[in-house]
């Protein structure tokens, strides 16, 4: 399984949208710091993420919640 995931930085309350094929290992390296994007922006919560079959899906919808659309559909979702 891939994943799609949205996090919520506690220091500026801004959303990082990401993928990955191990949640749990990647939700850990974004609070520890290992991912240098985010690494000032620590620590994160894990406010919304969606299961995918596949990688390339999991790569499409992260891309879809990256455009206006995509914000709006998260702002209603979580």
């Amino acid at each position: 399984m891939y994943f799609t995931y949205v996090l919520r930085s506690r220091i500026d309350n801004n959303l990082y949208v990401g993928w990955t094929d191990d949640l749990r290992k990647r939700f850990e390296d974004h609070n520890k710091g290992n991912v240098l994007s985010t690494k000032s922006r620590k620590p994160f919560e894990l406010e919304y993420y969606e299961a995918c079959r596949n990688k390339m899906r999991a790569i499409k919808r992260e891309k879809y919640f990256k455009t206006g659309f995509g914000r709006r559909f998260l702002k209603n979702r979580i």
